[in-house]
């Protein structure tokens, strides 16, 4: 499985187009882990990009959401490496996540969230002016961003990363597409 199958296939089967956004932002910020961490970035960063392939497909049915979407990565060829940590990402299944990639895909995916309602709540409404500080200011707000779990994005933790160096982290991974985000 390559990017391109994986992009044919996401426009295949997701219309919502900020949830494209969000998987494209998984996939950078799972990119920039691997290569911290020393791991298979195009691996890494095609399990943040196919994280949510089946959402729509599942009606936001969290019951279903990630196991349809572990099969349809495994159709696609990916690694059982990938489709476990797909299958995982989704606390309602109750799988522990074991692997460095289980675990980078769990904090990461709560975090896109967290910097994106931190860009839109500037005047120009974009990344560049988003510092890691103000980002870690407002992870102290429960209210702000309420749907980006902190206690999941705090598991950076279990990677060997500290929250501040997480949030840096995934905000430059972010920055880096701003562009692709229309951010």
């Amino acid at each position: 499985m390559n990017r391109e199958v994986a992009i044919d296939s996401i426009e295949s089967n997701v219309e919502n187009r900020n949830l494209i956004k969000h998987m494209l932002a998984t996939e950078a910020i799972l990119r920039n882990l691997a290569k911290k961490l020393g791991e298979d970035e195009e691996e890494w960063g095609l399990t943040g990009l196919l994280h949510d392939i089946d959402i729509e497909l599942t009606k936001g049915d969290m019951n279903n959401h990630s196991k349809l979407g572990a099969d349809l990565v495994r159709e696609m060829g990916a690694s059982e490496k990938v489709v476990h940590a797909v299958l995982c990402h989704n606390e309602q299944h109750g799988i522990n996540c074991r692997t460095k990639l289980d675990k980078a895909l769990f904090c990461a995916d709560p975090l896109t969230g967290l910097i994106t309602a931190a860009a839109l709540v500037r005047p120009d409404k974009k990344l560049a002016g988003v510092k890691a500080k103000s980002v870690k200011k407002r992870f102290k707000e429960k209210s702000f961003a309420a749907g980006a779990k902190r206690e999941q994005i705090a598991t950076c933790i279990e990677l060997g990363l500290e929250l501040d160096e997480f949030i840096e982290l995934g905000l430059e991974a972010m920055k880096d597409i701003a562009h692709n985000l229309g951010l």
